[in-house]
């Protein structure tokens, strides 16, 4: 697959021309189109009529070509340096992403094969049932963070239960989000009509939602975007899942091994320059290693090479672009403003951040007591473990939670007591499988709607079916 098959777009659009860009360098990679209002309300009411065969194939059909995409994505070389250039990420992220893609591909085929139903017991003399079946047109909004998974985890499952999809990503990452998979799914034999890759801003996602041909949306992105996306849907009657923001807490009790934990730690604050929903960003840690833990942690992000991902052999890449630098520099220093000690990191050239160690944080403290987005390690210390429950179910979100321990027993029942939809004992918070249901609650999300069996509710709607041999008779 060339380069111009991953850029080509297969809708004329009528938008303006938008550069993409190489975080790294500030290069232009390309251009590309952005979706008007107008052009999302052509392209739903195209996938509307395209629907309907695709809802009416035989399963074998359907996932013959998820199958088909999945190979694709594991053997695809050129989407791999699209993702670590327009998306800043580094090989091994990139290599990941692929991999995940492929296997949503391998399970959204399974999927099809499902059992659509139950058979009801009745008092009537006649034969009811239930049925899953395709939802219609599923509209997807993704982010630039991930933005192959944060795509694919909603446009596979959606094709392979019968539906057509209208797919809306992050112009930043246009190519790598969005009109790969276009051209990856039409190489696969997915019929024509079925996907459309409409990049563009807030406009076309609004008009993606209020669309009357699209019942079922799927968003990922933050937290205030979510609001706006469940309140719009809400106005117009429709399903929204919304994958938002997170704030989760590594909560490292008194007898973890510090030898162990500080790579995990690293890790789940600093990987992709923690653009992640669910980094670390609260380093819950016991008073006896605090000290410990913060000399450790900033030693070891002060040892990370961080540069450009296409052209060194780095650990950490570029932000997405100033926009998000600002932020995360912001939140940094208004930290430090407020008495927080910076332990490591704290400084940037161009867009690349060092991975930062806040020790001392507390309520007051910003990159504590907000998302971040960026690779900053807020380390603040408890005493209790009732104090750790307290300060990790504490503020508005409810995504993940890691607990490192020598007593896994001892981490899971601490770890039901914190609200969160994703736990990890004896790991760090960023962790996605396809397999698995993901979701957070309170301010992270409506609940796991992506992933595993979470799919069939996400994307289907049951209906009861009652079939009698002879025409009901009623007394008038």
């Amino acid at each position: 697959m060339t380069l111009s098959d991953l850029t080509r777009q297969s809708r004329r659009l009528a938008g303006p021309e938008y550069t993409v860009t190489e975080p790294a360098t500030g290069d232009s990679l390309g251009t590309v189109t952005l979706a008007t209002a107008e052009d999302v309300a052509a392209a739903a009411e195209d996938a509307r009529g395209a629907r309907d065969a695709w809802a009416r194939a035989p399963h074998l059909v359907r996932a013959g070509a998820l199958r088909k995409a999945g190979d694709l994505f594991a053997a695809h070389a050129r989407l791999r340096e699209w993702l670590i250039r327009e998306a800043g990420s580094i090989p091994g992220k990139a290599d990941f992403e692929l991999h995940v893609a492929a296997q949503e591909c391998y399970e959204a085929a399974a999927l099809a094969s499902r059992p659509a139903g139950q058979v009801l017991p009745t008092e009537e003399p006649r034969l009811s049932y239930t049925r899953r079946v395709p939802a219609g047109v599923v509209g997807v909004i993704s982010p630039f963070n991930a933005p192959l998974i944060l795509a694919i985890r909603s446009v596979a499952p959606a094709l392979a239960l019968g539906n057509a999809v209208v797919l809306k990503p992050d112009p930043r990452t246009a190519v790598c989000g969005g009109l790969a998979l276009a051209a990856v799914f039409a190489e696969a034999g997915l019929p024509d009509g079925l996907l459309h890759v409409l990049p563009g801003g807030p406009e076309a996602g609004q008009a993606l939602v209020a669309d009357p041909h699209v019942p079922v949306i799927s968003f990922t992105g933050s937290t205030a975007a979510g609001r706006a996306v469940g309140e719009a849907a809400g106005r117009h009657l429709k399903r929204a899942h919304l994958e938002l923001g997170g704030n989760s807490a590594l909560i490292v009790l008194e007898d973890a091994d510090l030898d162990a934990v500080i790579s995990t730690a690293a890790w789940g604050s600093f990987f992709h320059q923690g653009q992640i929903c669910m980094t670390a960003g609260r380093h819950l840690v016991h008073a006896s290693l605090y000290d410990e833990y913060v000399d450790r942690l900033a030693a070891r992000a002060n040892s990370l090479a961080v540069g450009d991902p296409h052209r060194e052999q780095v650990q950490l890449g570029p932000l997405i672009d100033r926009t998000q630098l600002a932020k995360v520099h912001g939140l940094v220093e208004a930290s430090t403003a407020g008495g927080a000690k910076l332990a490591a990191g704290g400084t940037h050239d161009r867009l690349f951040y060092r991975p930062t160690v806040l020790a001392d944080a507390g309520d007051l403290t910003p990159a504590y007591t907000e998302e971040v987005f960026g690779p900053v390690a807020p380390v603040r210390s408890f005493a209790t473990r009732d104090e750790a429950v307290a300060l990790a179910g504490a503020g508005p979100y409810g995504l993940a939670l890691g607990v490192v321990t020598r007593d896994p027993a001892r981490g899971l029942d601490l770890a039901e007591r914190v609200p969160t939809g994703i736990v990890h004992i004896n790991d760090q918070t960023v962790n996605d499988e396809a397999v698995a249901p993901f979701g957070g609650v309170a301010a992270s999300g409506t609940g796991a709607r992506f992933g595993g069996d979470a799919n069939l509710e996400a994307f289907t709607d049951l209906r009861w079916t009652t079939v009698r041999p002879d025409v009901a008779q009623y007394p008038f």
